[in-house]
């Protein structure tokens, strides 16, 4: 994946807050932090929901433009570093959702993109990297610790790579068209189970990351008139499929206790999670993406 050296990149669209302090969280990290990594990887509901908090809204704590604003600026740099990366992909999904929205007589609203270490707040409580990347409904902002790539290839096994980190912010910003749209709100308390609709959500939301892939290389930037992202290879599709199949529920649980067990899958199974991400890819259409009607 590489993208436009002179592309303009809008740090406005990611609050940097490595390194501040995200108020009191109630889970630990260690085994037990790793235990929640396991089980609630991307989720992109409510965190408390799992435990992950006290239970009660955080403040959002102050934005700040952090590193990324003295850093990162173009697509040059964006090309050398892993937090700039980070910057243009969350440019490059937004601009796509905003355009696709509009065709659609639907209004997209910008969400921003949180970079953060070891523990945040937020709107949906407090919550410590441990819970992995995820999206909070009532702020309307992804989360995310740069460590989780780390973990990703060393805990789960993916070989990793750029893509694999743009599949992941690109599957958070697929939970916030969810919220948009309404979609999120169908989950109510059905939770868990090979056939529940949290699952239905999830494979959704990988569904949209490969929508915004088809488009990635051919939608305009604001202000340019060219694409932020300039080529995207096969070779970058394979990591993101890569990553999708290392955080499928059945690998998880075989991983962590060596049996698998549907009936308490959330994000859908290896094999799910690479096939609804190939159908948005392929298709590049929002309306194929329609995981509620299958089954």
């Amino acid at each position: 994946m590489q993208f436009d050296d002179q592309g303009d990149l809008d740090t406005s669209q990611v609050d940097d807050r490595r390194g501040l302090s995200g108020g009191k969280v109630a889970l630990g990290g260690g085994a037990a932090g790793l235990v929640v990594l396991l089980l609630a990887v991307f989720l992109g509901v409510d965190p408390s929901t799992l435990g992950l908090s006290g239970g009660t809204s955080a403040s959002s704590g102050p934005r700040t433009g952090g590193e990324v604003r003295q850093s990162c600026r173009t697509g040059a740099d964006a090309n050398r570093r892993q937090d700039c990366r980070i910057v243009a992909v969350t440019n490059s999904v937004q601009t796509f959702w905003q355009d696709d929205l509009a065709r659609r007589g639907a209004a997209y609203t910008p969400a921003e993109t949180v970079l953060f270490t070891g523990r945040v707040s937020t709107a949906c409580g407090a919550a410590t990297s441990a819970v992995g990347p995820f999206y909070c409904p009532g702020d309307r902002r992804a989360y995310l610790d740069l460590g989780f790539f780390d973990e990703l290839s060393t805990r789960f096994g993916a070989q990793g790579g750029p893509f694999a980190e743009a599949y992941v912010l690109a599957h958070e910003y697929g939970h916030h068209v969810q919220n948009l749209t309404g979609t999120t709100d169908r989950v109510g308390r059905d939770r868990q189970g090979a056939d529940s609709a949290s699952v239905k959500l999830e494979l959704q939301a990988d569904c949209y990351a490969g929508v915004w892939a088809h488009h990635a290389t051919t939608t305009p930037q604001p202000g340019t008139g060219r694409p932020l992202i300039s080529s995207l290879t096969d070779a970058d599709i394979a990591q993101g499929l890569d990553a999708a199949a290392a955080v499928g529920d059945d690998r998880i649980q075989q991983q962590s206790t060596g049996r698998i067990d549907p009936e308490r899958w959330t994000h859908g199974s290896s094999e799910q999670r690479k096939a609804w991400f190939t159908a948005g890819y392929r298709s590049g259409d929002p309306t194929r993406c329609d995981t509620f009607a299958q089954g």
